[in-house]
């Protein structure tokens, strides 16, 4: 099993697929590191030899994935909240950062409660 920069790569997956679920890696920068180790993209993880396992780890060593660039955002984020920026604000409000509207929709970033009606009267209980 390949494990690269802290992540159990999946085994029946082709590499350049493999290597997007490392936080941080997309299709794009998979198929960068792969030129630059000189690993053939459609290899199988099951199938990579510990040469070419060597080979991807230096080549993913030189982006920031995984904890560091978690790390990054999350002090960015921080930094935002911290000198009261609009967007630091949404932040801590828990609400849509990019301008979205939030009239509707944004279900997601205010939570998933539906109320549909405002407050409905319950019968009489009967004698």
């Amino acid at each position: 099993m390949a494990r690269i920069a802290g992540v159990d790569l999946p085994r029946d997956k082709r590499i350049e697929i493999g290597l997007t679920y490392i936080y941080g890696v997309g299709l794009s920068r998979s198929h960068q590191i792969l030129a630059a180790s000189g690993v053939n993209p459609d290899t199988r993880v099951k199938d990579l030899s510990d040469a070419d396992v060597a080979a991807l780890r230096t080549a993913v060593a030189d982006y920031q994935v995984e904890g560091d660039l978690r790390r990054l955002e999350a002090m960015n984020i921080k930094r935002l909240m911290d000198i009261g920026s609009y967007r630091g604000r949404r932040h801590r409000a828990g609400l849509p950062v990019r301008g979205q509207r939030t009239r509707t929709n944004s279900r997601t970033r205010r939570g998933g409660t539906r109320r549909t009606v405002a407050g409905k009267k319950k019968a009489p209980a009967k004698k």
